[in-house]
């Protein structure tokens, strides 16, 4: 199993978000796992999206076609199209973590961010951690499980139409 150093685990974070950032949603996907999963919970310290409601849970065919509904031309809650911007924090490599096994391939890493949304005049701000759960698959870095944690998750929230 090849070995990822720190550094390279906290610039794949770094580059994630530049992705996103250049609205470039396909080459996001690339970053995935088949089995991947993107997980933003209700609730405080909620363990289980199975067990409660979630902003959002989904699988890779639900990102797909998120990313697709994106691209569409009759997707007019997209005219005019959403903007974003990723301000993270300093990623830090959570060796506490019991999935966080770098013999294995399989790292995590958690990230402190603010996240801003724009579509024409209306601009939204949202803060929280994410937490990435990274896996080598053929030599690269993969997305293995995304968890995006708000700050404010309990509030009424508008719709967010991008990815964190």
């Amino acid at each position: 199993m090849s070995q990822f150093t720190d550094q390279d685990v906290i610039e794949f974070v770094y580059t994630e978000a530049r992705i996103l950032d250049a609205l470039q949603f396909e080459d996001w996907l690339d970053l995935f796992t088949e089995d991947c999963h993107y997980w933003m919970p209700l609730a405080y310290a909620q363990e289980d999206p199975r067990l409660h409601t979630s902003l959002m849970d989904e699988d890779k065919l639900l990102l797909r076609v998120r990313v697709e509904r994106l691209k569409g031309q009759r997707t007019f809650s997209q005219q005019p199209r959403s903007r974003c911007h990723h301000l993270l924090q300093r990623p830090e490599i959570d060796t506490t973590h019991p999935w966080h096994q770098p013999a294995q391939g399989q790292y995590v890493v958690r990230t402190a961010f603010h996240y801003t949304e724009v579509r024409g005049d209306e601009q939204n701000i949202y803060a929280g951690w994410t937490t990435h759960e990274l896996r080598v698959e053929e030599g690269s870095l993969r997305i293995r499980r995304k968890r995006v944690d708000l700050l404010n998750r309990e509030s009424a929230l508008g719709n967010i139409q991008l990815f964190m």
